[in-house]
């Protein structure tokens, strides 16, 4: 967990001197940052339990879906970026990050 918040200070420091979103059209909290934290937990969630049904350990299970987890948080980014009108949201990227650690913690404790 601590590694994933370390991964979220990071992407904030980084794109805060870069200037890559706008404060004012992307808040911190809403609806669209609830979307963000849930799905990246639901994803995470299946990811992990498609892998644990393949027979592969807990470990590495549990990295795997993180990876995927992030890696389309950020494909996702990616993406809005390209669109007219949208920016990379590093707030919507720090949702994506708190939903997988999340994600993390409960399957962790749900684990048998």
């Amino acid at each position: 967990m601590s590694q994933l918040v370390g991964i979220c200070m990071a992407i904030n420091i980084v794109y805060a001197q870069t200037g890559v979103t706008k404060p004012h059209q992307d808040a911190w909290f809403g609806i669209d940052k609830l979307k963000h934290f849930f799905i990246s937990a639901f994803v995470e969630s299946v990811s992990y339990s498609l892998m644990q049904a393949a027979g592969v350990r807990h470990s590495t299970a549990m990295a795997g879906a993180v990876g995927i987890t992030l890696g389309l948080g950020v494909a996702r980014e990616l993406h809005d970026q390209r669109q007219p009108g949208n920016l990379f949201s590093v707030r919507d990227l720090t949702w994506d990050v708190i939903g997988a650690g999340a994600g993390a913690v409960l399957l962790s404790h749900t684990i048998r």
